[in-house]
């Protein structure tokens, strides 16, 4: 098995959704807005992709200024190919591509909170959502 990397290749909204399926992060992604999910290709400015020959295998999606912050939206690998160093090579090629002082950040399932913590991320509690239906509050 040879797993070709590549930078900021173009990949399509059904693509993405296909991987999404065949890893597990589909039950937590809107793979059945289309729009939703072509937004969210189109508009990240780094991706790092694994390809199996013509077959997308895993993904490291952000949206980053390259400098200070760096959020990794989503880390995705086809099940069929996870445990192989696939997902760290995807995390180790985003890294790769920021600047000495930009903080690679990322929201984990929580099933996967003891890998990041394995692989060298440090646990901040401080993280805040708005949820898209709710508003700032006065």
């Amino acid at each position: 098995m040879t797993i070709e990397y590549k930078i900021n290749q173009a990949v399509t909204a059904d693509a993405f959704i296909d991987l999404l399926q065949r890893s597990t992060l589909a039950e937590r992604r809107p793979i059945d807005d289309r729009e939703c999910m072509a937004g969210m290709v189109a508009n990240s400015n780094l991706m790092i992709t694994a390809w199996d020959g013509e077959q997308l295998v895993g993904i490291a999606r952000s949206v980053t200024d390259f400098h200070y912050a760096c959020y990794l939206s989503d880390l995705a690998v086809d099940q069929s190919y996870q445990s192989r160093g696939i997902g760290k090579q995807l995390q180790r090629l985003t890294q790769q591509q920021l600047g000495s002082q930009c903080k690679l950040i990322l929201l984990a399932a929580p099933a996967a909170n003891q890998y990041y913590e394995r692989i060298g991320y440090d646990h901040n509690p401080r993280c805040w959502m708005l949820q898209p239906d709710a508003t700032i509050a006065d």
